[in-house]
């Protein structure tokens, strides 16, 4: 029997997971004992396998996460107050993106929010789901460039079908009337149907008065704090440093 045309059909066919079982297949003794049906099943499951892992990687490359090898299998508790394993737990199983929830985090510079916030983007796309990574200051520049060339309005409707959006620095550089009414669009466009991560230095009370205008601040902060989880990061030694010294050891 020639396997290279069966080979070569089921890569046409975009059967790749298949291919590749089947090739391993015909190198192992023991496989090749199996009944027919066992052999398919193999194949089958396989395929599926290959199939969810490469959707898996396109939405992790979509994501742009800044923490790529983020995982939150790996998230380090010790000397770390405000993690908590039982919200994790829960926020683990992605029910609260699959709900339109938000996830508020606070936390010092370098105490492990930007690595939290990739963690749980990361696990987000694990389950199918969609996400996307971006810097407070770099979305408005986005959204400031994208009212001059006037696709401000298509960029919105885009940034809505995204199933689960991570706002990292927010708060991080004083805010204009442009960019309080963009993030208020934005978080409209969002609420009841879609989830949002914003990470912060700035304790979550006093962003109402970050946002320096009472009217928009009540708005913003309403679609914010309506159906949201919280997290405040805090410890003596902040991630990096614990990091580098982990590295030192090295």
């Amino acid at each position: 029997m020639l396997i290279q045309p069966t080979l070569d059909a089921l890569n046409r066919l975009k059967l790749t997971g298949m291919a590749l079982a089947l090739s391993e297949q015909l190198t192992n003794p023991a496989a090749q004992q199996l009944a027919f049906e066992e052999r398919i099943a193999l194949l089958l499951e396989r395929e599926v396998i290959h199939r969810e892992n490469s959707r898996m990687g396109r939405l992790w490359k979509a994501c742009q996460p800044k923490e790529r090898q983020a995982v939150l299998e790996d998230i380090d508790y010790r000397g770390r107050g405000g993690l908590d394993r039982a919200q994790l737990a829960s926020l683990a199983s992605c029910e609260w993106i699959r709900q339109s929830q938000n996830l508020l985090i606070h936390g010092a510079c370098g105490a492990g929010k930007t690595y939290l916030a990739c963690a749980l983007a990361h696990q987000a796309c694990r389950a199918g789901l969609s996400a996307w990574y971006v810097r407070a200051p770099r979305l408005f520049e986005e959204l400031s460039l994208c009212h001059a060339d006037g696709t401000f309005r298509k960029r919105l409707a885009a940034i809505a079908k995204i199933q689960l959006l991570v706002i990292d620095d927010f708060a991080i550089s004083p805010i204009g009337p442009r960019e309080r009414n963009d993030l208020l669009e934005l978080l409209d466009d969002r609420v009841g149907s879609r989830a949002s991560i914003l990470a912060s230095q700035l304790p979550i009370e006093h962003w109402h008065e970050y946002l320096n205008d009472p009217t928009l601040a009540d708005a913003i902060m309403d679609r914010l704090i309506h159906c949201s989880h919280k997290i405040h990061l805090h410890g003596k030694e902040s991630m990096r440093e614990r990091a580098s010294k982990k590295a030192g050891k090295g």
